[in-house]
């Protein structure tokens, strides 16, 4: 099953989000983020938001290495959309998300579902809903970033691909995409916008490009 997601509105977004805490999963406006979902209580989130608002908001844990059911989590997350879903085999549920809106927690909830929800406050960040566009980001310096990076890394990159998206596209498939670290990851999540988001990813490809080059030096 199939979905899309356009022109949402402040007044579509819920001021109760249930909330996915996931270490290292970071989705950005109209980005689109595969999950499998295998956990009873998440199983159960998905059945609710699929029968309400389809809206399941990601975040993630203060602690990348907490077992804890209910890890402290940050204050800022993105609310997703299901855009898709299909059932597999081993009970497991399928999904991917659609980024929409950033959100702020104000307060988490106490609930009777076994998943966590929180009163979500979306002002801060009303630009997220405004339509994509090139918006002055250094596409130059992104370009050169990454693919000195993928040359370090033997890996490829498809620019005369990338370079046909808008610049909020751009970056944060990019961001979304990366192998960055969880703390890294949520820096990109809360960059004030999409030109602070796109300093900061060449900064932090210039930083693994240099870590990877100290690396084989020691080798």
């Amino acid at each position: 099953m199939t979905d899309t997601v356009a022109n949402t509105g402040l007044e579509e977004l819920p001021p109760v989000l249930p909330i996915f805490p996931l270490t290292g999963a970071l989705l950005l406006t109209n980005g689109h983020l595969p999950l499998n979902i295998f956990e009873p209580r998440y199983l159960a989130m998905v059945q609710d938001a699929l029968a309400t608002h389809r809206l399941i908001g990601m975040i993630q844990p203060r602690d990348p290495d907490s077992n804890q059911m209910t890890p402290e989590i940050y204050q800022i997350g993105c609310a997703g959309k299901i855009c898709e879903y299909g059932e597999l085999p081993n009970g497991m549920l399928r999904i991917t998300l659609e980024g929409l809106c950033r959100f702020e927690v104000v307060e988490e909830l106490d609930v009777a579902t076994p998943y966590r929800q929180v009163k979500a406050g979306y002002s801060r960040f009303m630009h997220d809903l405004e339509p994509a566009h090139r918006n002055g980001v250094d596409r130059g310096a992104l370009h050169d970033a990454l693919h000195h990076f993928l040359e370090f890394e033997d890996g490829a990159s498809d620019w005369q691909t990338l370079d046909h998206l808008e610049d909020d596209s751009l970056v944060n498939s990019l961001s979304m995409i990366c192998p960055f670290s969880p703390v890294e990851k949520q820096a990109l999540l809360e960059a004030e916008d999409v030109t602070a988001r796109c300093n900061l990813l060449i900064c932090l490809l210039q930083m693994m490009l240099q870590q990877v080059e100290t690396h084989r030096t020691v080798q």
